[in-house]
């Protein structure tokens, strides 16, 4: 049996937009492009996630994430990133739903949040960002 595969299937205001937010995301392009979609299909992480235009789209349903398996990996794929979008938030050895991480979040056109990250260890508190504990109201607290 071949390996399952997350399946996320979000709304957005602007493929274009969209769809090249997550090509410099994801460093690679969609497999399948029509009008008002876009389905990118990705091995590391297994991934398919679609996007279909939508003029109210609801980005109010939490987060999003790519685990990475080291520092190293993480520090890579932000150098990658950093000049390619916006950095939102970085965060060092913080707790956050019940794990320690190190991570770091960007935002797509339409809001939705995701956060890169490398698991460092259990922990035995929820923990949350230190910016939505200060009442940003931009930001959602990290799980």
């Amino acid at each position: 049996m071949e390996p399952f595969k997350f399946h996320v299937g979000l709304n957005v205001t602007n493929i274009e937009q969209t769809t090249d937010f997550y090509k410099r995301l994801f460093g690679q392009e969609p497999v399948k492009v029509e009008k008002g979609y876009s389905k990118f299909e990705l091995d590391n992480p297994g991934l398919v996630i679609s996007f279909i235009e939508s003029k109210n789209p609801s980005p109010q349903f939490g987060h999003m994430g790519i685990r990475v398996n080291s520092d190293t990996d993480l520090a890579e794929k932000k150098a990658e990133l950093e000049s390619l979008m916006k950095i939102e938030l970085e965060e060092t050895n913080t707790s956050c739903c019940f794990a320690v991480q190190n991570k770091f979040w960007v935002k797509d056109p339409d809001g939705y949040e995701w956060e890169v990250y490398h698991f460092l260890k259990d922990d035995d508190k929820m923990g949350g960002r230190q910016d939505a504990k200060e009442g940003k109201k931009d930001l959602v607290a990290c799980c």
